[in-house]
Order: structure tokens, then sequence, then C-alpha cells
């Protein structure tokens, strides 16, 4: 986890430990603002994803009245799990489970729900070679490097976190003496991990990622029967006629209370308001009184990464290694077994690619990418084109709602933003993975949601 110093020379937090606290401190203020709050408020939470399913199930289990508002005409948000066959289900949305993910586990376990191992072993393509995952590594004086950088980020004091952020994590690799087929590898893979290159990305948010996950990143496990069925089973506990779809807010009006305003006509009152629409969807809405300034510019300078998933459904499994992931050099930059543990013969691998990539390949036919699939797969596995059966394709570039996959943070924007959008506004509290410990992330969505919950 991201640590945070307490400022008092005492043990550092961590981040997610900080904000936690931050929120129960906001709560504590609210005590003290000219509004009467209920014991108990009615509660208006602005989107069914995961961050609001989350606050919404941890309310109604201390029997709080609770209305979910969705835009979309089904719920999830970027969760988005999608049957591609009767028995192959595929994840067009978010898609893993860290082994640092406390509480996805806890609920996992609370719902009955199982998980799945799904770690990958890592096969590459460069400069038109084929490498297993035995095969290829950093350069020893790299993996020696790195190491240090790592442990020395963990020593590091906020202000020299704070001076790290004003670099891109590109310029930070190059500075420390990553070159070469090292720079390029770093390139090809740490790209999928921020859904932009590495030039757009905070040095210090890139390191901090490596230096406190897991060792596969974060990219550990699916649950069982996709990522929807956590979805679904906390809409069950909320109440479905509690989670109202294609209800888009277009206004908020707040003073002793909170009116929301819908596009199809609907308003709804309540005491209280969780918001956990990504940025893009906030700047929308018509607030009065207006957000703050400084609120209103952060939303309007946090990006989005700009993901592509592009799903080819194969009559066999021609890549044999049920663990099979492969990041190549070429346009479809990135492919991974997308049915690992479904049982058929058929399977699914997913090209997953970022930044102007995705938005090339999603702009383009089938048949393109079909061919683009078969030139940088045939060299090395053989005819598989005239195995492939079926496409499906979500670039979230352009998803109306989100613009983007997940929040991005780019050089001087972590210490800058994060805690702006993150601050309550009168009766408003924010959740979302875009204020999370890491952007990305299920567990985000889910703590982020929660602890708007406590602060009610």
């Amino acid at each position: 986890m991201k640590n945070l110093h307490t400022g008092d020379g005492s043990t550092p937090l961590s981040r997610r430990e900080f904000i936690r606290r931050s929120g129960l401190i906001s709560g504590a203020l609210l005590t003290v603002k000219p509004f009467h709050i209920p014991a108990q408020p009615k509660v208006i939470i602005m989107g069914a994803g995961l961050s609001g399913l989350a606050a919404a199930y941890m309310l109604r289990k201390k029997n709080y009245e609770v209305t979910v508002l969705e835009s979309r005409g089904r719920i999830g948000g970027r969760v988005f799990s999608h049957a591609i066959s009767p028995e192959l289900v595929i994840e067009l949305g978010g898609e893993w489970v860290g082994e640092n993910h406390p509480r996805m586990h806890e609920l996992c376990d609370e719902l009955g729900l199982k998980l799945l191992d799904n770690r990958f072993d890592t096969h590459l393509i460069y400069k038109g070679q084929y490498f297993t995952p035995a095969q290829w590594s950093y350069s020893e004086s790299w993996e020696k490097k790195l190491k240090q950088l790592l442990e020395g980020y963990r020593q590091m004091s906020d202000p020299e976190k704070e001076k790290l952020d004003q670099i891109d994590w590109w310029r930070y690799l190059v500075q420390n003496g990553c070159s070469d087929r090292d720079l390029t590898l770093r390139e090809l893979l740490d790209s999928t991990d921020f859904g932009e290159g590495l030039r757009h990305v905070s040095a210090n948010v890139a390191i901090s990622e490596y230096a406190e996950s897991s060792e596969k990143n974060e990219m550990d496990f699916k649950i069982q029967g996709g990522n929807s069925m956590l979805v679904n089973k906390l809409a069950d506990k909320v109440g479905r006629d509690r989670i109202l779809t294609r209800h888009t807010v277009t206004r908020v009006e707040q003073g002793t209370s909170v009116r929301v305003h819908c596009e199809n006509g609907k308003v709804f009152e309540a005491d209280r308001l969780i918001c956990t629409a990504p940025t893009f969807a906030i700047q929308k809405i018509t607030w009065e009184p207006g957000l703050p300034e400084a609120k209103v510019n952060a939303l309007a300078e946090l990006q989005y990464a700009r993901i592509n998933k592009h799903a080819m459904m194969f009559d066999r499994r021609f890549w044999k290694d049920e663990a099979f992931d492969m990041v190549t050099d070429q346009t479809q930059h990135y492919y991974y077994h997308g049915t690992k543990h479904q049982k058929s013969e058929k399977g699914v691998l997913i090209s997953y690619s970022i930044g102007e990539k995705a938005a090339v390949i999603a702009a383009q036919s089938r048949e393109w990418n079909a061919v683009e699939m078969e030139k940088t797969l045939g060299p090395h596995f053989g005819d598989v084109k005239k195995l492939l059966r079926q496409q499906e394709n979500y670039y979230w570039g352009e998803d109306a709602w989100s613009m983007g996959a997940y929040a991005m943070y780019a050089k001087n924007q972590w210490f800058r933003l994060q805690p702006v959008l993150k601050e309550d506004f009168l009766l408003t509290s924010f959740a979302g993975e875009h204020i999370a410990d890491w952007q990305g992330f299920m567990e985000g969505a889910v703590n982020t949601g929660e602890e708007a919950a406590e602060k009610i």
C-alpha cells in the first residue's frame, strides 16, 4: 500500500488508512455544518457500479433508506461481464481481484462467491521473435537497479514523493539507467497497467504501484462465473426495487436537503447524496450551488485511460497454456487468455490495447482485426485465423458515461488533485476508483463507496 507519513515523526500511514481516517474526519465535520441531519437519513446514491452498490449495501445492512440512480440501462458500471457463448463468459470491463485486495476477498466470502486463480505467465513477441516465459527477462543489471529503486521508494518521505510526482515514469526510468531493450520492454508491459504510454503517468503513481502490489501486480484472481456475479449479489441484497436504471442525473440542488433531478423528469429528495459517477459524468451535472472552483478544475484536469478490449473466440485453444498471456511490440500489443478455468474446447483471447493503439483498433472492422491478429500470431502459432469464430469489442475511450476505462494521474496531479476530488461538498460525498488508493481496480471502487457510507 502507498504510504503517507503522519507528519509528526511517528509511524507512516498507508494511503488507504489515510483516506479512511480523512473520511471519518470529514464525517465528523458534517456535524458542525448548518444543516439538520436526521439520525438515520434518507440517502440517494448516484451510480450503480461497484462503488455505489457497495455504499448502498453497507447502508441497507443498517436499515437506511436508499435510492440508487443509474444512467446506464444495466447495473455494474465499468464491471461488464459478457457471455460470448453459452458456456464462456469474458470481462469487457473490470477484470482482476488482487492478492492484496482484502475487501474484495471479504465480500466474495460473505456473498458466497468463489475466486479462481487467474495469474498468467507472460510470453513475448519482440522484433519478430517469440519467447516463452522462461526465455526472456530484463537484463541482470536492470533487475538489480529496479529492486534498489523499489526498496528506496518504501523509505521515502512525503516531500520526496511529492518531488517524484513532478516527473513522468518514462523520464524516471531513463534517469535511473533503464535503456535499450529494458526500456522498450517496460514501455510495453507497464503501459498495460496504466492505460497510456509511460510519458503520461506520474513517476510517483507508477513506482508506488510496483513497490506495494503483489508479484503479479494484483492480476491474481477472478470471480467464478464472471465479475458481474458480485454486482448482482450486491443488487439483490440492496433490493432491485431501490435501483433505478436509465435515470440520468442532470441537476443537484442542495440546501437543508438534497433534490436530484433526472433527465426523464423525475425528482428525488433525500438528506444525503453519495456521488460515485466518474469525473466526466459529474461535469455534465448542474450543481446548485455550484461546485467549488478547485473541484471544478480538478474534475476537468484528470484524464482517463483509453483502453480497448477486443475478444476473439477460437474453435480450440491453440495457445495450449491455460495461464497464457503475451506482450508484443505490434499494434495488438497485449493478449491474454480470457476464459481460463472455463471448461470448453473453445477459448477466448482478448487483445487489450491502450492509448492511440486502442483508438486505432476500435475504429477498424472485425476483418481488419482478424488480419492483424494473424500477422502477429500466425508466424508463431500457425494458421489461427481459420480457427476464429466470433469477435466482440468494447472501447472504453468512447464510453458515453466515463469516456475512459479508469483514472490516470499524470505528473504533478496525485498530491494536488486527489485530495480535492475526494472532498465532500455540502450534503454530497464522493466515491469511485478515481479517488481510490490505486486506480483501475474493483477494490478501490468498493473501498471508496464504503468510506462514503461510513460518513453517513
